[in-house]
């Protein structure tokens, strides 16, 4: 959740770091800091909230040396404030952090009893003091990470800074994501490759349990069991160069807009334009023909694209499939065994329960499909198949292209294994796969209505509560909708399968209650307008997302509607999540709450 870096440079470290943080603010933004050796003694600058603050006491107070470590903090233990702010320092040693650790209550109580002096709330600072202590008691810096990192439960990322070693930094990995970067004369840790963007394209990433330690010279990496070993170098393919919003006044709005593009390029990647068909390379790996069920697993708005491809999976390929919560599954002791495919879905391919989940899996013998925006990242380099989404860095919070782009995805992925089952004809594939492909266009059209979107965003501002309702496919999608407010302007909202209203949502309607409908003219539009019926009864103000055919036949219930394009049962869910994500967005904006980094969330959840 938290970003690291660490820079062995040949100039002056802060300005690097900060840089490099900037890239990593979306894991988390409550407090940030840098530590430096100055004159071989750690100095610290730390401040609350988010980065530019740091940023500010800097200008104040430069900070010089070119070694350091940096951090910027998604609190855990211990509120955000300048105290609990990493880098963390116990005497000779700073720490900094991305994780949790389990046990620190009964290490704080080791350390404590020890003469050790505690000076913040955080898990943290204890890693710090036992180093520490062990070096007081005559051993090296490697030896004493060596020696506590064995003790340390649960998940975590970890750099470290010496006093009077210039030349020294080490990290680890457990759980969490670190890569080390190769530079001429120089060396650096980061939580991952955009982190490490600024310095090199060289990266080196940690194996689970892996700790390393760096000198300008080079890198010497050690197992879990301590013993010397040797990790591939790889060329990273982010982008060195900053993100920036363009002409948007958002990253989200810039990426919302973003997603005719993005959706082309990934469209073209798992379909062939010209025989009309699924061209998902390497699916063959996840033996759809003779699968009982597949296993889909993933957290947040990739938990919504899974359950939107259930759907798919079910109707065209007649494949049951078994969907679940990563942080629900991986406790749930689901029976999962060689027969089975799992797919794991993740934005990131960081995701902390969604990484567990893929390992429970793996260790019962399923095969391991990933769908990540990452290439690089730690679930994309455990599964036995990676079907990336290319979606291009996503910086906003709240997830939008990413999403849509997973949806395209897993369109694909379906659509191959109903042919691989028998189930589509290939007159049926060629007819869903042209459909399919009108989906950058269809998103251009839909993102045109964004003015009439953004009519709704004042009345909607000053409810306190939101129902969004949908059927089939559309459920999901009304959940993502009631998430993506939730997010954004800290409205409460719930989304609901349309035919649940009636066992007690119904309960909640009154003229004070806007309610969402997403209902476009398919087969169940006359289930759900029945429904919608139903709120209008009990003065529910609704908001009916349709499209030509949809509006004519609703008659007047609908406060106001939001048309698009006609288009297909496989497409509506992708296109219909454009306006889901413009009505969240443009109430944030114009509520004043911060749209691309929204209070207490991270863009990446890298702990339980």
């Amino acid at each position: 959740m938290c970003g690291i870096v660490g820079v062995l440079g040949t100039v002056d470290a802060a300005p690097r770091i900060v840089d490099s943080l900037k890239r990593l603010e979306y894991r988390g933004y409550d407090s940030a800091g840098v530590a430096t050796l100055v004159d071989g003694a750690i100095v610290r600058r730390r401040a609350e909230g988010k980065l530019r603050n740091l940023e500010a006491v800097l200008e104040k107070s430069p900070l010089t040396g070119i070694s350091g470590i940096g951090h910027t903090r998604w609190a855990t233990h211990g509120a955000p404030t300048v105290a609990n702010a990493h880098p963390h320092q116990a005497g000779s040693v700073a720490v900094v952090h991305n994780g949790i650790i389990e046990n620190y209550l009964e290490l704080r109580e080791e350390i404590v009893a020890a003469g050790a002096v505690l000076n913040t709330e955080t898990d943290t600072e204890v890693v710090a003091h036992l180093v520490n202590l062990a070096m007081a008691n005559g051993l090296s810096p490697r030896d004493a990470v060596a020696q506590v990192l064995p003790r340390l439960k649960g998940a975590f990322a970890l750099a470290m800074l010496f006093s009077g070693e210039e030349d020294l930094l080490i990290g680890a990995r457990k759980g969490s994501p670190l890569a080390v970067g190769h530079g001429d004369g120089e060396m650096f840790f980061g939580s991952d490759a955009i982190a490490l963007s600024p310095f090199t394209d060289r990266i080196t990433y940690l194996d689970e349990g892996d700790w390393a330690v760096i000198t300008r010279a080079g890198v010497e990496i050690f197992d879990q069991a301590n013993q010397p070993v040797t990790r591939p170098e790889a060329r990273s393919s982010v982008t060195s160069s900053l993100m920036d919003k363009g002409n948007y006044k958002h990253f989200m709005a810039k990426e919302i807009h973003e997603q005719p593009e993005v959706l082309g390029h990934t469209l073209s990647r798992y379909f062939d334009y010209t025989t009309k068909r699924a061209r998902v390379e390497g699916a063959d790996q996840l033996k759809f023909k003779d699968l009982s069920r597949l296993i889909i697993t993933a957290c947040g708005t990739a938990y919504l694209a899974g359950l939107v491809s259930k759907y798919w999976f079910e109707k065209y390929a007649r494949l049951p499939v078994e969907i679940d919560i990563a942080s629900e599954f991986r406790y749930r002791e689901t029976p999962v065994s060689d027969k089975d495919t799992a797919l794991v879905i993740s934005q990131s391919g960081e995701t902390a329960d969604t990484l567990a989940s893929l390992r429970y899996c793996k260790t019962n013998g399923a095969t391991i499909g990933a769908i990540v925006n990452v290439p690089e990242s730690t679930i994309a380099r455990e599964a036995d198949r990676v079907f990336q989404t290319i979606a291009g860095p996503e910086i906003g919070v709240a997830s939008t292209k990413a999403f849509t782009c997973q949806l395209a995805v897993l369109a694909g992925l379906a659509l191959q294994a109903g042919r691989e089952r028998g189930v589509l004809t290939p007159e049926r594939e060629q007819e869903l796969v042209a459909e399919l492909i009108e989906v950058p266009s269809l998103a251009l059209k839909a993102l045109a209505r964004e003015s009439d979107i953004e009519k709704l965003a004042h009345p909607l501002s000053k409810a306190s509560n939101a129902l969004y309702l949908g059927r089939a496919t559309n459920f999901p999608l009304a959940l993502e909708g009631a998430l993506k407010l939730k997010e954004l302007s800290y409205i409460h909202a719930e989304g609901y399968a349309a035919g649940e209203l009636k066992h007690g949502p119904i309960a909640l309607i009154d003229e004070n209650m806007p309610v969402f409908v997403i209902a476009p003219f398919d087969a169940i539009y006359e289930k759900t307008v029945s429904n919608m019926q139903e709120v209008a009864a009990r003065g529910g103000r609704i908001v009916l997302i349709t499209d030509e055919r949809g509006a004519s036949e609703c008659g007047n219930a609908a406060e106001n509607t939001v048309i698009l394009p006609d288009m297909s049962d496989i497409v509506a869910p992708i296109i219909y999540a454009l306006p889901v994500q413009l009505i969240a967005y443009h109430t944030a904006v114009f509520m004043g709450t911060d749209v691309d980094q929204p209070r207490n969330l991270a863009k990446s959840v890298t702990v339980e």
